[in-house]
């Protein structure tokens, strides 16, 4: 049997102590296999980003374990972390965070100009990733003469360059119109199909998270249900994203 890239067993995150704890994640096992695309969906303090944190090391569980690679993260000391992260992880976030002092190409090469790889393999890697992107012809501007879309899209390069297990995508679309969104979201399903890239990510957008093949659905720290695409049109997986959203309850503008 294959190892899932990603395994939780049974993991917990409490915050505060005694009679006033809130349990942001309360034993939530999960696993997802190589080149899967899987959304995590819920209300507004469902637990999704405490979940993603959790995942991404920035967070410490309070009990259980995550597995990535077949690697006890939760076991691993701080000093180990960082290497850890750099070599297995890749994170796409809803403000980019590009430097603007850097090309757009220098930008998605950053990590493996620190990691001294060679300047040909380098330059090759950006190339292809690029152009699966299709960032290839802005590759020699700053991220200040580039649009919103294109940001995000320099982002998503930077975060695979490494070719890491898993990629972790928090609220990718927040800050883009409806345009730069489905180009993004349009780019990130072509590498996932492409690249066979692992991405996990946290959207409360029912159209975002349409475009992937699995969506796990928070509430109060627990899965609540799971919606696997099949053979679904995306027309018809967003609709029932919709109807379990309703079954959520709460404002779906903060779903």
């Amino acid at each position: 049997m294959v190892e899932p890239i990603l395994r939780l067993e049974q993991v917990k995150k409490y915050y505060g102590r005694n009679a006033n704890i809130t349990k942001a994640i309360n034993g939530i096992s999960i696993s997802v296999k190589k080149g899967e695309f899987t959304a995590v969906m819920g209300s507004s303090g469902s637990g999704k980003t405490t979940l993603l944190n959790c995942i991404a090391t920035i967070d410490n569980v309070t009990a259980g374990h995550i597995y990535i690679r077949g690697m006890d993260i939760t076991e691993l000391r701080e000093s180990r972390l960082a290497d850890f992260r750099r070599k297995n992880l890749g994170f796409i976030f809803q403000d980019f965070n590009l430097l603007d002092t850097l090309t757009v190409g220098e930008n998605i090469a950053l990590s493996q100009i620190i990691g001294r790889a060679d300047p040909e393999a380098i330059d090759s890697r950006v190339q292809n990733i690029a152009e699966k992107l299709g960032i290839k012809d802005i590759l020699d501007k700053f991220p200040y003469e580039i649009s919103g879309g294109q940001k995000q899209r320099c982002a998503c390069a930077r975060a695979l360059i490494n070719e890491p297990a898993l990629i972790l995508a928090d609220e990718p679309t927040g800050a883009l119109d409806s345009r730069a969104s489905r180009m993004l979201l349009e780019a990130m399903s072509a590498v996932n199909r492409k690249m066979n890239a692992t991405i996990l990510m946290v959207t409360h957008d029912p159209f975002c998270a349409s475009f992937c093949g699995r969506i796990l659905f928070l509430k109060d720290g627990r899965i609540f249900s799971e919606i696997s695409r099949g053979d679904k049109s995306r027309k018809e997986l967003f609709t029932e994203i919709l109807d379990t959203l309703n079954l959520l309850g709460g404002d779906l503008e903060n779903a």
